[in-house]
């Protein structure tokens, strides 16, 4: 893994306001290239380090964008030995600029957007373009969904994480299930060691 410095925070910031613009389906669509950038680019984080921000962060309450924070936040301490102040300091920083970064872009041209959307919502490029928007924001969660599951190993290495995955999602597709009854599953399959 390579050293985080101060000298970096331009560069994350970057990251993410691209990421920002790019959101469509929420910050958690741009998971695969917030890996790339995070983890095969820069080496900032670990495979371990990625998945476990992502999963702590989407299990703690609170809106599904804090996975960012966190991943900011470990991005940070990759500076220097935990508990150094200068690792707190660019911890911080990271964090604050990976929010600043995925949340203002997106938030500011969602509102003008909207705005124009609502005004023009008769016309038919308004209503193709809303229409057309479903499948990518389907394709960029299944994505995300897919290099999350295959972080932790292929179909062969571990089967019941791909089963896991697999249900759990013709289950939120298919049935009303609460999201939160299938968190509650993988949380008590993984706290028996199954996955």
């Amino acid at each position: 893994m390579n050293g985080f410095e101060a000298t970096d925070l331009w560069g994350l910031l970057g990251c993410f306001v691209s990421l920002s613009l790019m959101s469509v389906g929420g910050a958690i669509a741009t998971v695969p290239e917030m890996h790339r950038y995070l983890v095969a680019q820069t080496h900032w984080l670990s495979e371990s380090q990625f998945s476990a921000s992502i999963a702590l962060a989407q299990a703690a309450p609170g809106p599904n964008v804090l996975f960012v924070a966190v991943l900011g936040w470990n991005v940070g301490l990759a500076s220097a030995p935990l508990g150094a102040p200068m690792a707190w300091a660019l911890s911080s920083a990271a964090m604050a600029v990976s929010m600043v970064g995925i949340i203002l872009p997106s938030t500011t041209l969602t509102y003008f957007a909207a705005r124009w959307g609502h005004q023009n919502r008769e016309r038919a490029p308004v209503r193709a373009f809303k229409q057309s928007m479903a499948p990518v924001v389907v394709a960029l969660l299944i994505s995300t969904g897919w290099l999350l599951t295959s972080s932790h190993g292929n179909v062969q290495e571990a089967p019941l994480l791909w089963l896991l995955t697999l249900a759990s999602a013709l289950l939120v597709w298919k049935t009303r299930i609460h999201i939160l009854w299938l968190l509650a599953a993988g949380t008590a399959l993984g706290a028996l060691g199954l996955i």
